[in-house]
């Protein structure tokens, strides 16, 4: 019985620590909002892993590293009137354990004369106590 009882404990504990990596994640997706709405890809990117091994998928193929990520943006979105402004669904959001989870969810841009939007996938990693991002799929 007194096995039960700390096993079942240790899962409460386990989801509440999980409950706060849960607000933690949505708050970097917050804090990407903001960055992108002020037009500041530099801060946007503080929230991805930097690193080579960074991936990053889009509509054409997969790019490694955060850098050629970095750059990737800056030229698909020159300035402020490109970029627009964004607004994130999250449609999903699962801790796996205290150092990886997944988000899945839509986004959406709404700029002058038009409004992309898709869908995008990410793997999200605690690295030296911060969750970012090492794997974005975004169509």
């Amino acid at each position: 019985m007194k096995k039960l009882i700390i096993c079942c404990l240790l899962m409460l504990g386990s989801g509440f620590l999980y409950a706060q990596d849960r607000q933690a994640i949505l708050n970097v997706m917050h804090k990407q909002e903001l960055d992108w709405n002020r037009g500041d890809i530099d801060s946007f990117m503080q929230t991805y892993w930097k690193s080579d091994s960074l991936l990053f998928i889009g509509k054409t193929a997969p790019l490694y590293g955060w850098q050629a990520t970095l750059e990737r943006y800056k030229k698909a979105y020159p300035n402020k009137a490109a970029m627009g402004q964004l607004k994130f669904t999250i449609l999903q959001v699962k801790v796996f354990d205290a150092t990886n989870a997944f988000v899945m969810g839509a986004w959406k841009l709404k700029r002058a004369k038009d409004a992309p939007g898709g869908y995008y996938t990410l793997w999200f990693k605690k690295i030296k106590g911060e969750w970012k991002i090492v794997c974005d799929h975004t169509s």
